[in-house]
């Protein structure tokens, strides 16, 4: 046994079980948020129930099973509630029965004890909404300028659904298209003509140019408008009468249904066609109902414009500040410093630097800029305000050490032996180092960048204090002048989690989009190194021969 122990043996086998059981702890809690987060997106069963309400009245439910909690039996007759003695466990059911506009909240947690019945719900019909969540109820006839539509029911809704989820399309594009720009023009103008007034060279003739011009547009947007009115109307012609669960006919306008699927009478193969649909619309649409409907497009697409700017802008910083710590500065005091202070920094809590970004590059920098180039917007500020581009640099300087470290690791690697052969064929130092010695620390440097993409990717306090709001209007980029606008405000998905989790109105309905947004957030984050790591691997083997 001491022979054993001597050996070594046991710390290997316990490193390698610590190392299985975090790998274990990961994979489980992975598993875990896409199990919570993807079921959320299955088409469940629709029950319809009959309950005794605590005042003895007895009313009907339709909803989805959402959660089960068992409760010891104990503690409800501690809070006064009637249970048989030989019941030790009772389950208390969380159901969501939307109709928003009808009730105060669409999830409520109902006793087992207080159902007196439950069956399917064969016909009943979930409708999706742009507002007030989903709808539960018997559909019952359409309406097409208040008169009822004769045919099959369900055939005709869904084309009718289409045409009006077609029209919103059209009247959306309209609206952020050609209104769009006639919009930026128009501000756009405004500027220029304020700019002229301030250096003290507008005059007559400039002022009519752009009072013309001016006019030219609203003209443009009048027409524009009038097209957009009429494509809102023509999505308002149709409506669908509805039973819900009070028994009352309820009219729901389709120009804000998105769809209408009946749940109970799909099989397995159906629901999961409706369950990469629902997906998919997770994905690529915008986000609804103060974020806890719809997709995360804009916070997906704000998260990784976001993270690839940083990467563009701590990269070159970060390799000429290793470049000249290991190269070219001398081993003194001053060196050493450097060095301490940059590993310090990697230690500050991510926050202080959100404060200092917020200071200075938003406040003293941003305003500067205002004051130098955009005077005319002002005080309106442009780029004086939190942005992406102040976002990117914020995380820049939070991921700098990190970029520094790897990168002077890397260089300290390479035998001197090759530097000083390169020197001895003729070589200068600045081409040593770019054909040689970059060359082969690219591996390292491509470390430091995924090490800065995965924390980056991950913070969200500084983000909170320099350019992340919870629903931006647009994207940084779009088809107006100069077609990327860094000083824009955007949604990033870490934000999107403690938005959706902690300041959700509806906890119950935000619980399972704050799964399916976190595994989202890790699958960006994984994708994002898995092709980091592609190039690095790639530049390992295209120079490996370098070291030999």
């Amino acid at each position: 046994m001491n022979k054993w122990f001597k050996s070594g043996s046991p710390w290997i086998w316990m490193t390698g079980g610590a190392i299985s059981m975090s790998l274990v702890a990961v994979l489980g809690l992975l598993l875990l948020i896409a199990w919570r987060g993807l079921t959320y997106f299955w088409p469940a069963t629709v029950y319809e129930f009959e309950m005794r309400r605590q005042d003895g009245v007895v009313e009907r439910v339709i909803g989805e099973i959402h959660d089960r909690v068992e409760i010891p039996a104990a503690q409800l007759r501690g809070s006064g509630l009637k249970v048989d003695e030989d019941v030790e466990f009772v389950n208390r059911f969380l159901i969501k029965t939307g109709n928003r506009e009808f009730v105060n909240l669409d999830f409520r947690w109902v006793l087992e004890t207080d159902i007196l019945s439950r069956r399917v719900a064969d016909d009943v019909a979930v409708i999706e909404r742009t507002k007030n969540g989903n709808f539960y109820g018997y559909p019952l006839r359409l309406l097409e300028k208040g008169e009822p539509v004769s045919g099959d029911l369900l055939p005709e809704l869904q084309s009718r659904i289409e045409r009006v989820v077609e029209l919103n399309e059209q009247a959306l594009d309209l609206q952020k298209g050609d209104i769009g720009r006639i919009n930026y023009k128009l501000e756009r103008s405004r500027l220029a003509e304020r700019g002229l007034e301030l250096d003290g060279t507008l005059d007559d003739a400039a002022r009519s140019r752009f009072e013309a011009e001016r006019a030219q547009l609203r003209a443009d947007y009048k027409v524009l408008e009038n097209d957009l009115f009429a494509l809102r109307d023509q999505a308002e012609r149709d409506a669908l009468v509805v039973r819900d669960m009070r028994g009352e006919e309820v009219t729901i306008k389709l120009n804000y249904v998105l769809d209408v699927y009946q749940p109970n009478q799909k099989n397995w193969l159906q629901k999961t066609g409706r369950w990469l649909v629902q997906v998919s619309k997770f994905l690529t649409d915008e986000p609804r109902e103060a974020n806890t409907e719809g997709g995360v497009f804009p916070a997906i697409f704000g998260t990784i414009f976001m993270v690839l700017l940083m990467a563009i802008i701590v990269t070159p910083f970060g390799v000429i500040a290793a470049i000249y710590l290991h190269e070219y500065a001398g081993d003194n005091v001053m060196t050493r410093l450097c060095r301490i202070a940059v590993i310090n920094l990697a230690g500050v809590p991510s926050i202080v630097y959100g404060v200092f970004g917020l200071g200075f590059f938003v406040y003293m920098v941003g305003g500067s800029l205002d004051a130098l180039f955009y005077p005319e917007a002002l005080p309106s500020p442009t780029f004086g305000t939190p942005g992406v581009l102040w976002s990117a640099l914020t995380l820049a300087l939070l991921t700098l050490p990190v970029v520094i470290v790897s990168t002077e690791e890397g260089l300290a690697r390479i035998p001197s032996a090759l530097r000083q052969g390169s020197l001895a064929l003729g070589a200068t130092k600045a081409e040593t180092l770019w054909r040689i010695v970059i060359p082969m620390a690219s591996p390292a440097i491509m470390t430091g960048l995924i090490l800065a993409i995965a924390r980056a990717a991950g913070e969200t306090a500084p983000l909170m204090l320099v350019g992340v709001v919870k629903l931006a209007p647009t994207l940084p980029i779009d088809g107006n002048f100069p077609f990327v606008h860094l000083e824009r405000k955007f949604m990033h998905l870490g934000f999107q989690i403690y938005d959706v989790g902690f300041q959700s109105p509806n906890v119950e309905a935000a619980r399972p989009l704050v799964y399916a947004t976190s595994f989202l957030l890790v699958t960006v984050i994984v994708t994002l190194n898995i092709t980091a790591i592609t190039i690095r691997n790639h530049l390992r083997e295209k120079y490996r021969s370098l070291e030999h």
